[in-house]
């Protein structure tokens, strides 16, 4: 008994570890639109969606069936081998959702809950009929296959019916609106939110009452027996408080999307608070039936799981309070709100996703049918369509990702949807519908251009793509895990929660890295209200220097892990190369951001941006070059280099290392004292490479220093010279702009330099 007992304190600590990163990944449900259109500041944002959640959450004391008899018959197996399944799939959940949150992706717990028990009822049956001698096709009789298929079948087909719908209505409601909705609100807007509210009030009383414990039987039937006349008298109610709230000057879009964020973050909670306890619930159900029982658990049958069962109000509360404090610590809840926000944004911007053929395929086919389409309208209809989909032109450097128009239709069609296969009691994923509705409405309102639509599709098909891996590793991995436990016992259970716990630590680490790496981007390039050609190198010294720094210590790095062949170090400077390089990129379009709003009074300072953005790119792309140079020679286990040569390279990485720190000192405090004396350092170094370079030649001829030997010495000095010439480049540019003078193109103060 004991040992069961701490199985059932392990499912309640999962549980509690589910809550946090099932709520990680699911936050972007019910904050996408909200935090996209800037609706509010980001903690009224928070408050409403909390208060959602909690609420939510003492709602949904309804029957946890998908845990206890949706995917398996429990009547068929013993209490042993439920606690097998329950335990595989709750460390199968965990890793399986902080895996996505930490990589920002989107994926759907439901999908991931459904199919961690299918793999682990199938490896536990599987075990079971070759024990008893039957052929594996009586595995079937122990999966409740009709109820696992529709689930499943509901869930995948929800993906194009949501994209679809999102995609019609947001294209209307634009030719409709404009970008310049504000015009229209006292008209039409007063109808739209009228509709859109009825919808979203709707959509709270089938989703949200329909597991409330304090909601009598009777009323659930009348609302679900009126619901034509509930939506036609809600509509009526929400158009009237419309055209209050229009007359007192209050933007009722406003209020349409911050409902709507209340009222998906009450639906996620009441729906998918089962994804998080209903395994453990269920576990502890079992556990309390078991011990009244008094049989062996290799003998008691589980027929106590295919009854009814509600979840304490206390359970939900606290699982409630949970949810909604990690939404507002949970840092990994960010990236994945920020994943969906950046693929739907109406703004250019730097692009997370890489284009595929598969992408560049589809946005082909699309704009030859957009160009055929075109062709079909007069002239004087395509102008109008046209005009509707132009974009304001705002100066801005971080606008929002998009308006409150598509904001409201985001919110308004997954009400409805979600709303619709309830009452229908279709299942669905909400992850899955809020995130294509989302993707629906950008590419109607063509968020999706010629300069973005490729690697935005790209994106989608990562995002989708990794939907169908959660099916896969969900199912693969909760069986491997149910046969581990059911074939070791208590040593499997203890390895696999050791391997959880690393894992989550390991990812935790990284997500914090990167995060770091984010935020030290954003204070070193904060916005500026007068840009000049000063306030543009105030805004970027620190950054520059803090570049210099990174490639400082790769390169000295690089060159220690050369001479040692010390794999371990130098994948440690790729990696912080790659991180840089990242920075780098976000940065350009910071740039391209600033010098949007610079005005022709200040037009020095776009000079000034670009001539650093060249020269930071440039020596960037000096020091990558070097450091996967080393890093693939010595990967690739090629011949070492000479003691020699390895004597040569470290006395030129010690004078580099001296003159990269001063360069970052001087253009990070801006004292230009020792200017004249630190240029002066660069040619000596300049002179011992090309004395290098001559002995190597001498050596090749001599020696007979080997061909691979030879490119890596020779790429890695000239290299350096390109990498010493552009960081005194920075400190020049610097002092020309401190001191009033004209900056000269980077190329030709390289050229000064290296002369």
């Amino acid at each position: 008994m004991e040992f069961y007992l701490i199985v059932v304190i392990l499912l309640v600590i999962l549980a509690a570890s589910d809550l946090i990163v099932g709520v990680g990944n699911d936050a972007v449900n019910f904050l996408n639109s909200a935090i996209g259109s800037r609706v509010a500041s980001r903690r009224v944002i928070m408050i409403i969606a909390s208060i959602g959640i909690i609420v939510g959450a003492t709602f949904a004391s309804g029957l946890m069936e998908v845990a206890r008899k949706g995917i398996f018959n429990p009547e068929y197996f013993v209490f042993a081998e439920v606690m097998v399944i329950f335990l595989a799939v709750m460390l199968t959940d965990i890793i399986l959702l902080d895996l996505f949150n930490t990589f920002g992706l989107p994926t759907s717990t439901t999908v991931s809950i459904v199919f961690e028990l299918l793999g682990a009822a199938v490896a536990v049956a599987a075990i079971k009929v070759m024990a008893n001698g039957e052929g594996l096709a009586a595995i079937s009789t122990y999966i409740n296959s009709d109820s696992a298929f529709k689930i499943i079948a509901g869930i995948f087909l929800s993906v194009g019916v949501a994209f679809t719908v999102g995609a019609i209505i947001q294209y209307l409601t634009r030719l409709l609106f404009t970008f310049n909705y504000e015009k229209k609100m006292r008209s039409v807007g007063i109808i739209w939110s009228g509709i859109a509210l009825a919808a979203i009030s709707y959509f709270l009383l089938i989703k949200g009452l329909k597991g409330a414990s304090f909601v009598s039987d009777s009323f659930k039937t009348w609302t679900q027996d009126n619901r034509l006349l509930l939506l036609l008298l809600t509509f009526g109610i929400t158009t009237i408080l419309s055209f209050v709230l229009d007359r007192m000057k209050v933007n009722i879009l406003r209020i349409v999307v911050l409902t709507g964020t209340f009222a998906l973050a009450m639906a996620f909670a009441g729906n998918d608070l089962v994804n998080f306890v209903g395994v453990p619930l269920a576990g502890f159900q079992s556990y309390n039936a078991w011990v009244a029982d008094g049989s062996a658990a290799t003998e008691f049958t589980m027929e106590v799981l295919t009854g009814k069962f509600k979840a304490p109000t206390y359970i939900l509360l606290a699982a409630g309070l949970i949810m909604a404090l990690t939404l507002w610590l949970s840092r990994k809840a960010r990236s994945v709100t920020e994943t969906e926000v950046n693929l739907g944004r109406q703004s250019e911007g730097l692009e997370r996703f890489k284009s595929n053929v598969l992408a560049r395929g589809i946005v082909r086919f699309m704009t030859s049918v957009s160009a055929g389409s075109q062709g079909m309208l007069s002239e004087g209809m395509n102008t109008r369509i046209s005009q509707a989909f132009s974009p304001r032109n705002v100066r801005e450097i971080d606008p929002p990702a998009f308006d409150l128009v598509r904001a409201s239709v985001n919110l308004t069609v997954a009400s409805i949807l979600i709303a619709i296969a309830t009452s229908l009691k279709l299942p669905l994923s909400t992850t899955y519908v809020s995130f294509m509705v989302a993707m629906g409405t950008s590419l109607a309102d063509r968020a999706w251009g010629r300069d973005s639509a490729v690697y935005r599709v790209a994106g989608v098909l990562n995002v989708i793509g990794g939907w169908f891996m959660t099916a896969f590793i969900a199912f693969s991995a909760s069986a491997l895990f149910a046969w581990l436990i059911s074939t070791f016992g208590g040593v499997a259970i203890v390895i696999l929660v050791l391997f959880a716990i690393f894992f989550i630590t390991n990812t935790f680490l990284l997500h914090r890295r990167r995060e770091k790496q984010k935020v030290g981007l954003e204070t070193a390039h904060q916005k500026i209200d007068q840009v000049t050609a000063k306030s543009i190198i105030d805004d970027t010294s620190q950054s520059v220097a803090d570049s210099i720094d990174s490639i400082r210590t790769a390169y000295w790095s690089s060159i220690e892990g050369l001479a040692s062949e010390d794999r371990k170090q130098l994948k440690k400077v790729k990696t912080a190369m790659d991180d840089l390089s990242r920075s780098n990129e976000e940065f350009k379009y910071t740039f391209h951001g600033s010098i949007r709003r610079i005005s022709e009074e200040y037009a020095e300072g776009s000079r000034s941006y670009l001539l650093a953005y060249d020269l930071e790119q440039d020596i960037i792309q000096s020091a990558e070059l070097i450091t996967k140079s080393i890093e693939g020679h010595v990967a690739d286990v090629l011949m070492p280099l000479e003691n020699k040569q390895i004597s040569h390279l470290k006395q030129i990485a010690e004078e580099v290392n001296s003159f990269l720190a001063a360069c970052a000192e001087m253009i990070r405090s801006r004292n230009y004292t020792n200017y004249q004396n630190l240029l002066s350092q660069r040619q000596p170094i300049f002179n011992s490479i090309d004395n290098l370079l001559a002995t190597q030649a001498t050596g090749i001829k001599e020696k007979g220093y080997s061909a691979r030997n030879s490119i890596l010495f020779f790429s890695i000095l000239l290299e350096t010279k390109d990498l010493i010439a552009g960081s005194a480049s920075f400190v020049k540019l610097y002092y020309s702009v401190d001191n009033n003078l004209t900056p000269e193109d980077p190329w030709i103060l390289v050229n000064s330099i290296e002369s």
